[in-house]
């Protein structure tokens, strides 16, 4: 029995499979610290965004209002009447950006939850905007992804298509946007040009676990850490893969159901928060998370 697992480790050693766990979940998560409940009683949340403090933001989309975690977990509502806000991110200019589904708008909310229009006519999920100030949008209905330029301008162009949206997030560099497509077992790459282009599509992150019973992973939002390490929210849990493309494992989901989407948080960026379903969840983490357009 020692000589065949010995050389079953060789054919995996040569087959690259245990270097595939260079960057193991050992690496980010803590013994002893599992989910904790952060709020519940919602319809449906999404859209965790981190500020510069490390308080989390988060939507309730069918209740169309947005909820803010302070630091010492009490929550509280930011925005009322939100229009069905998806997707949130902070920029540079410290306001919140969110996707207002119900209006197809971009928006920018301010300090007081009062939102002006970035962009109009575009029936928006996700975003993600750039230490510029610059903002790329998935638009699934249309199959296509949106670039805002940064202000004055203000100028949208569609920048890919061809393809179902859903998730976007920046590379720490902020010279590679990741794509997630919910119907794909992988997701898609692009390098980002200068004046917000995207070259390079390729396929990426691959190939996504499934969960039991199901052909399609369901990736929607996701989050990066300082290490390079990518976070996906998928119906089998949050799969975590290295800056190469590996999978270096999934933390399980805590409760049944898909999970929308995930940020680190904190004044550390030390916690990973999760939305799930009518609930939001957060867990400690050895990683830290990437601030992007809200640095302090």
């Amino acid at each position: 029995m020692r000589r065949l697992v010995g050389a079953m480790m060789l054919v995996l050693v040569a087959s690259g499979i245990v270097r595939a766990q260079d960057m193991a979940l050992t690496g980010v998560l803590i013994d002893g610290e599992g989910w904790q409940l952060v709020a519940e009683g919602f319809k449906f949340t999404e859209g965790p965004a981190v500020d510069g403090d490390g308080r989390v933001y988060f939507t309730d989309i069918p209740n169309s209002r947005i909820h803010r975690v302070e630091l010492d977990g009490k929550v509280s509502v930011f925005a009322d009447n939100s229009q069905r806000t998806n997707g949130l991110m902070f920029g540079p200019d410290g306001k919140l950006y969110g996707c207002q589904m119900g209006t197809k708008r971009v928006v920018a909310f301010d300090s007081q939850g009062q939102a002006t229009t970035v962009a109009e006519g575009i029936d928006c999920n996700d975003l993600v905007v750039n230490s510029r100030g610059g903002i790329y949008v998935t638009e699934p209905p249309r199959n296509r992804v949106w670039y805002i330029s940064p202000p004055p301008a203000r100028e949208k162009r569609i920048v890919a298509e061809g393809f179902r949206p859903n998730g976007v997030i920046l590379w720490a560099d902020e010279a590679t946007l990741v794509v997630t497509d919910s119907d794909a077992p992988h997701l898609w790459t692009f390098r980002v040009e200068q004046d917000g282009r995207l070259t390079c599509k390729e396929r990426y992150y691959h190939p996504l676990q499934l969960p039991s019973g199901r052909d399609k992973p369901g990736s929607d939002g996701m989050t990066v850490d300082a290490q390079g390490r990518l976070y996906v929210a998928t119906a089998a849990g949050l799969q975590m893969f290295d800056p190469t493309g590996r999978l270096g494992g999934t933390i399980l989901k805590p409760q049944i159901g898909p999970l929308s989407n995930a940020c680190f948080g904190g004044p550390k960026l030390d916690t990973l928060y999760v939305t799930a379903g009518d609930k939001v969840f957060r867990r400690r983490t050895q990683a830290t998370g990437v601030r992007y357009g809200a640095r302090k």
